[in-house]
């Protein structure tokens, strides 16, 4: 691995917009293993609401990094890059390139960039945001981040409290905004990075998504969401397709409305996601019908 002549294929993209089917197809091409960047797919009591690749997908090419994980084990992004860099030294044995996919930017950049050191936070703040939480709701907890740290607001699930009082903490602890610790120089990694992005219209995007939500619910996702419930409140389940049905339970809302917030926060979450990637500019992006060109991109980077 030292002398880079080896290669990470990133295929990042919105959720939806086809990275499975296109990764299922380079993997078989370049004849190596596909990782899951994709935080909610670590998990495995979480299935259907993480549209995670299906028995049949995970048996066309070899995939790590999913269903390796209980929502109760603590894990975090430094946790990913660690194992992430460790297992492609390994995998890098007997594979010239290994594709890594996935929605989550804060894990593909980990390994992609290093993570910077986050500085230890007086407990008593978190403490302090955790009660302003359980007394004002979130949305409090989103009008202070958007006030102190706009630039990390734009990208963060501002649905998962747990993120919002992290950024938050940090500003209290430091008088510096969470974004200003993710700037510093790039680390060099041993390896060539190939980033790849998939985009697709936005009315083609919406749709699909749309289509998806309805496709998991029939699979039954508000069951699968039940069964969770007792676990609300722990970090792996602070996430779209999940708290809108855990809401739905307590009678905050009836179905209808519990469906519609799904599709729109599904919506929601995939503009977060493609303005995180659109900020990087390494990425070069395709259309997940443009097979032929990005097999033929990839292969003109390899050699």
């Amino acid at each position: 691995m030292t002398h880079k002549t080896n290669f990470l294929i990133v295929i990042a993209g919105p959720t939806a917009v086809g990275k499975t089917d296109l990764c299922i197809k380079l993997a078989k091409k370049f004849n190596t293993s596909i990782l899951s960047s994709d935080s909610r797919q670590f998990f495995k009591e979480m299935n259907i609401g993480t549209a995670k690749p299906t028995v049949s997908e995970l048996m066309e090419a070899k995939h790590y990094f999913i269903d390796h994980l209980s929502i109760h084990d603590p894990y975090d992004v430094r946790i990913f890059e660690k194992e992430t860099l460790q297992l492609l030294e390994n995998l890098f044995k007997n594979h010239k390139c290994v594709i890594m996919t996935g929605g989550s930017g804060l894990y593909i950049d980990a390994v992609c960039q290093g993570f910077d050191e986050m500085p230890d936070i007086d407990p008593l703040i978190r403490e302090e945001l955790n009660r302003l939480y359980r007394t004002s709701g979130i949305e409090s907890l989103q009008r202070l981040l958007s006030e102190v740290d706009p630039e990390y607001f734009e990208t963060v699930d501002k649905n998962n409290p747990h993120r919002l009082i992290r950024a938050l903490e940090v500003f209290r602890g430091t008088g510096k905004p969470f974004s200003s610790f993710r700037e510093k120089k790039r680390v060099d990694r041993p390896f060539k990075i190939i980033k790849i992005a998939l985009y697709r219209d936005r009315a083609e995007l919406y749709a699909r998504i749309d289509m998806r939500m309805d496709q998991m619910i029939a699979q039954g996702l508000f069951e699968e969401a039940r069964e969770l419930f007792a676990f609300k409140d722990l970090n792996a389940l602070q996430t779209v397709g999940y708290k809108e049905i855990f809401d739905f339970i307590e009678g905050r809302y009836d179905l209808e409305e519990a469906i519609r917030l799904l599709k729109r926060n599904s919506r929601r979450y995939a503009k977060r996601q493609m303005t995180w990637f659109r900020r990087d500019e390494s990425y070069v992006w395709f259309h997940p019908s443009q097979n032929d060109q990005i097999i033929g991109f990839i292969a003109d980077q390899i050699g």
